[in-house]
């Protein structure tokens, strides 16, 4: 049997900075579009769709990567076993449903995004806020600020979690990478956890 302090690597390098540099251009786009509502001027619309940009790449690479490289069922699918008494495996069921949850709002603000840029104009795409009706515009503008909306709510629910002395050991583990088995122990089967699954 493993020893109980032994260190399980939760997250690897490459994902722990795609969780970072993700949570910074969140950030950022947050900042950008909701100070200038409360009143703070500045030029926020480069520095917002900059960092959306940066955003868009990051989820791509990421979604290459999840599909390619690692198991995407282990955090996508939500099967009846989820709802089991038994441990879950390396994702628990909150885990999930906080990941897709995550999915929808990024999704909806990257689409709605680089539609907004052809309304807005960046220097590689010729303003025209003609391109559409005034009621799609209305439509595109309404998802992508719900989008932001939902992700508002999401990084408070997201950070709570993260500092709840119970829960520190998965914020130690996108920092450093590893979580011991004995912290994993309560929540995980540890041989689904060593699976991958």
């Amino acid at each position: 049997m493993a020893n109980e302090s032994q260190k399980v690597l939760r997250h690897a390098g490459v994902d722990r900075l795609f969780h970072w540099i993700t949570a910074v251009t969140m950030a950022l786009l947050l900042a950008t579009s909701l100070l200038p509502l409360l009143g703070v001027r500045f030029a926020w619309y480069a520095v917002h769709w900059v960092a959306g940009l940066v955003l868009t790449v990051i989820i791509l690479l990421h979604m290459v990567r999840a599909l390619f490289w690692q198991k995407p069922g282990s955090m996508l699918l939500i099967s009846a076993a989820d709802f089991s008494p038994h441990r879950a495996g390396k994702y628990t069921l909150p885990q999930k449903l906080m990941h897709l949850a995550w999915a929808l709002a990024v999704l909806v603000a990257i689409v709605t995004g680089l539609l907004l840029l052809r309304k807005a104009g960046v220097p590689f795409l010729e303003r025209d806020p003609y391109a559409r009706t005034l009621a799609a515009w209305g439509v595109i503008t309404l998802l992508h600020d719900l989008a932001a909306l939902l992700s508002v709510f999401l990084v408070l629910v997201h950070v709570y979690f993260g500092i709840l002395p119970e829960k520190r050991a998965y914020l130690r583990a996108m920092v450093t990478g590893f979580i011991t088995r004995a912290e994993l122990k309560p929540e995980h089967d540890l041989e689904k956890v060593e699976r991958g699954d």
